[in-house]
């Protein structure tokens, strides 16, 4: 029985430390985002695409549109093609004060 509970808390422990662990992954994609993102805005001229946000915050490609996806319906962004057939999304533009520039 005691074999039994040993592999109880050990098995709960392994589950626990797995969600902690997930959970600041998580948290750390979304600082990259959030920098990567606003960064891309403001020189980006308010247009962003997926590959270049993925890139900028070095982040997989999936994790980079589900971001991007909630982004867009909070900000009503608009998806657009360049002359070359680049997709993009526009975003409201971003007009910051000078004094909170170097925050992002």
């Amino acid at each position: 029985m005691a074999i039994l509970q040993f592999l109880l808390v050990i098995s709960l422990g392994g589950f626990i430390g797995l969600a902690v662990a997930k959970n600041l992954q998580e948290n750390k994609h979304k600082r990259q985002l959030d920098e990567a993102f606003y960064q891309l805005l403001e020189s980006q001229n308010s247009q962003v695409s997926l590959i270049q946000l993925a890139a900028s915050a070095r982040v997989e490609a999936q994790v980079a549109q589900q971001y991007l996806d909630r982004q867009v319906k909070i900000f009503s962004a608009v998806l657009e093609v360049d002359e070359e057939g680049d997709t993009f999304y526009r975003f409201p533009r971003l007009r910051l004060p000078p004094s909170s520039r170097q925050e992002w």
